[in-house]
């Protein structure tokens, strides 16, 4: 939900708005089951905006949930009932559960990174691997604002989604971990623990020596970082850099593990 709107207030609003939509369609003459997939779909759609999983999930299922127990979904089709979990299945497809939830990069989560990890040449090439609805990429932005700005995302409507939002990046829909990394200076990734050596493995084999990894939040296991990030701010940057002899590069806000 937009940042202006604080929880629960952003739950109440995407409900209320739910509710009108649902309304407004009944006095234009549009049956119960069309009025109620709609509104359940405005649910969805709002849902991915949310920082959480579970805030997801209470999103999307508000609206359905009080049409049940307000009477207004009586008469549906028993199918109208799968309708938020598909939309949410397409928007997050099981597939994608293995890497990291749909959370946002925090606004000012990258700061200090362009000095901690500049790019070889201004118009170096910067991944976003799994971008999410875009946060990233825009702190990415902001660090390296000259930089040629990609992202990678499994969802379709994510993808989308990132691609009007982010414009002045290349977003491609798919497998983050198929998809080649090789040909970009920077990969930045905030995913889960689990993923990390993964992530890392990756980077080592198709990026070329000298190039950045950078993970929001999890380190590499058994792998000393180039330095971390780590002052006026809630997670940590965790930057490695795929060259055998790398040493740890101090700065005013970074700090070796």
């Amino acid at each position: 939900m937009p940042q202006r709107l604080h929880w629960p207030m952003a739950a109440l609003v995407l409900w209320a708005a739910c509710w009108a939509l649902h309304g407004w369609l009944l006095n234009l003459g549009a049956g119960a089951a069309v009025a109620f997939a709609l509104a359940c779909a405005l649910g969805a759609a709002g849902a991915l905006l949310a920082a959480s999983r579970w805030r997801q999930w209470m999103l999307a299922g508000g609206f359905p949930l009080s049409a049940l127990i307000g009477g207004a979904a009586v008469g549906l089709p028993a199918w109208a009932w799968l309708l938020p979990l598909a939309l949410l299945a397409l928007a997050y497809p099981l597939r994608a559960w293995h890497d990291a939830p749909v959370f946002p990069t925090p606004q000012n989560a990258l700061s200090g990174l362009a000095q901690a990890a500049p790019l070889p040449v201004d118009e170096a090439s910067v991944l976003d691997a799994g971008c999410g609805l875009g946060h990233g990429l825009r702190s990415l932005r902001h660090q390296y604002p000259r930089a040629r700005l990609h992202g990678i995302e499994w969802s379709w409507p994510l993808s989308i989604a990132t691609a009007l939002r982010c414009r002045w990046a290349r977003i491609r829909q798919g497998d983050m971990w198929a998809q080649p990394w090789s040909g970009h200076a920077l990969v930045y990734v905030f995913q889960r623990p689990e993923s990390m050596p993964r992530a890392w493995a990756k980077a080592q084999a198709e990026l070329a020596p000298g190039s950045w990894l950078v993970s929001l939040a999890f380190e590499v296991p058994g792998r000393t970082p180039h330095a971390v990030l780590r002052e006026g701010r809630d997670l940590p940057v965790w930057i490695y850099r795929t060259e055998a002899l790398s040493r740890p590069h101090r700065t005013s806000s970074a700090s070796p593990k």
